[in-house]
């Protein structure tokens, strides 16, 4: 796990972008704060690649509520994609990276 920013760099009920190394190299991350959600889940992180678009902006997407799961909307198409596991809802056959995510403290740190 690597510490990529601290709770106060995130803002509630939107995302950031984050640079993440890993071990198959490098990657733009996308990590939302939803606090107090309900469900246990604060914080989900994402691949920042919008796949319809071929654009780094998943982190610019508004969150929401569709079907009864998180998501975020692509800013560029509007793909819904879910915060839990990357699934696009509009095309079952596209999803999204995920990355374990939490809270150390005031730092957050995602499993690269």
């Amino acid at each position: 796990m690597a510490k990529v920013c601290t709770k106060d760099d995130l803002v509630a009920f939107s995302g950031i972008a984050a640079w993440l190394e890993t071990a198959e190299g490098s990657a733009q991350v996308a990590i939302f704060y939803l606090p107090g959600l309900g469900q246990g889940d604060e914080l989900f992180a994402l691949d920042h690649h919008d796949p319809f678009s071929n654009a780094n902006v998943i982190a610019r997407g508004i969150v929401g509520d569709l079907k009864g799961a998180a998501v975020v909307a692509s800013p560029i198409y509007k793909q819904h994609f879910r915060l839990e596991d990357g699934q696009c809802l509009e095309d079952e056959g596209v999803k999204l990276r995920t990355w374990k995510v939490e809270f150390k403290g005031d730092e957050v740190w995602v499993e690269g």
